[in-house]
């Protein structure tokens, strides 16, 4: 087992948010539960799979006879959080590998965080990778309505980012862009 574990069960507030412009943002996971605080950089990409595989799981829990309590929809009003980041932001570790899972005693969803380790080696024998443990975990048990909610808002903060083209769909800065479609014409505003 990891020596430090940040267990949230089930936190107070868990949330995606961003620090900085479009174009420049970090992305961050954090956890309250009453006066401790846990934030964790992590990428974009990151965010929109995990929103993604988490909906996907909640939509197939929905869908299951099997299933024993109520799965919302749709992010629940109530639960929906639109709040800044908490301060202070002390990242406690940048995010490598996540896992996603669904707890069938009390029907929680289980999000498990792991720090980034540079000397991975994609290579390497499975039976070594076995062996070895991660030094810190952040753990996240929830419910349901708060796993719609947390969906929503990381599809929010996702989707505020920069303006997309419509002609080769890379970013479109406030000054423009060079599109590979207009022949290195700058394109303004679609």
């Amino acid at each position: 087992m990891a020596s430090v574990v940040h267990l949230f069960d089930p936190p107070d507030r868990f949330i995606v948010g961003t620090v900085g412009e479009p174009g420049q943002r970090a992305f961050f996971l954090q956890a309250r539960s009453a006066r401790r605080l846990v934030t964790v950089a992590i990428e974009k990409q990151q965010v929109e799979l995990l929103a993604q595989r988490l909906d996907n799981m909640l939509d197939n829990l929905m869908n299951d006879e099997g299933t024993k309590s109520l799965i919302p929809a749709v992010a629940p009003v109530l639960l929906e959080d639109n709040g800044p980041l908490e301060q202070p932001i002390e990242v406690e570790f940048r995010v490598g590998t996540m896992t996603l899972s669904w707890d069938t005693r009390d029907d929680q969803v289980i999000i498990e965080v792991f720090p980034h380790d540079p000397d991975f080696d994609p290579e390497a024998e499975l039976e070594d990778d076995l062996d070895g443990e991660a030094d810190e975990v952040f753990l996240v048990r929830f419910a349901p309505g708060a796993a719609r909610a947390f969906v929503k808002r990381a599809e929010t903060v996702v989707g505020a980012g920069r303006d997309t083209c419509p002609f080769c769909g890379g970013p479109i800065d406030p000054s423009g862009h060079l599109c590979v479609r207009a022949n290195g014409f700058r394109r303004r505003d679609p």
